[in-house]
């Protein structure tokens, strides 16, 4: 059964819904933290609805603060507890994302995930499983999950922008190369990144504005 997420919004400033971005924070965040990031996009997405959902689970002795799953070598929690959380956070993203494309009467090519960190990772994960491509995919300072297993299991291969600061100390900046090789095996043909240099675990305003391109691109803006 899945579990509905709460999220935040914010409005096109047009006041006409032609697309979707879809932010996805990181672990021991939560919707709020991304949500920002809309007053700078707006303006240059004046027909977009922002929206940022909470992820499912609360992180213990952590105030207002979500997890998509447990992350062992943060929590301590096993593998098996990790990958479990994941599979049942897959699923109420999905639950989620089928129900804001019927609610707001957009396409799945008019929707961007927008993921950050833990975010990204399940952004990538739930996007090339998914019967109907998305528009896009950005994924700031993240890791492929189970890079092992996409081939077998890609249904979609939505474009995919990777953006990494070189001196993060949280997920190495290793990750995206790897990223970007398991997905160009597995088919893809539109992975495109970006190094932010000199940044650590975080949004720089030159990945922002990538980001930006690629999704106005993607979204025919």
């Amino acid at each position: 059964m899945t579990r509905v997420l709460t999220s935040e919004r914010r409005e096109p400033a047009s006041g006409e819904t032609r697309s979707v971005v879809v932010f996805l924070h990181g672990y021991g965040a939560n919707g709020a933290d991304l949500l920002g990031l809309a007053d700078p996009l707006s303006e240059h997405l004046p027909d977009t609805l922002f929206v940022a959902p909470d992820a499912p689970e609360t992180v213990v002795g952590m105030p207002n603060a979500y997890q998509w799953f447990p992350l062992p070598w943060l929590d301590g929690s096993s593998e098996e507890e990790s990958a479990r959380g994941m599979a049942q956070a897959v699923d109420d993203l999905n639950a989620y994302l089928d129900a804001l494309m019927v609610d707001e009467d957009v396409l799945p090519e008019q929707v961007v995930l927008f993921g950050f960190s833990q975010g990204t990772m399940m952004a990538l994960h739930v996007s090339a499983r998914r019967e109907d491509a998305v528009g896009g995919v950005v994924a700031f300072s993240g890791r492929l999950f189970s890079p092992e297993t996409l081939a077998d299991e890609v249904v979609s291969r939505p474009p995919v922008l990777l953006i990494h600061g070189d001196q993060d100390d949280v997920v190495p900046p290793q990750s995206l190369p790897e990223a970007a090789e398991a997905l160009q095996e597995a088919g893809w043909v539109d992975v495109f990144a970006h190094i932010m240099k000199g940044t650590a675990h975080g949004i720089a305003p030159d990945g922002l504005s990538v980001a930006l391109a690629f999704m106005r691109d993607k979204l025919s803006l």
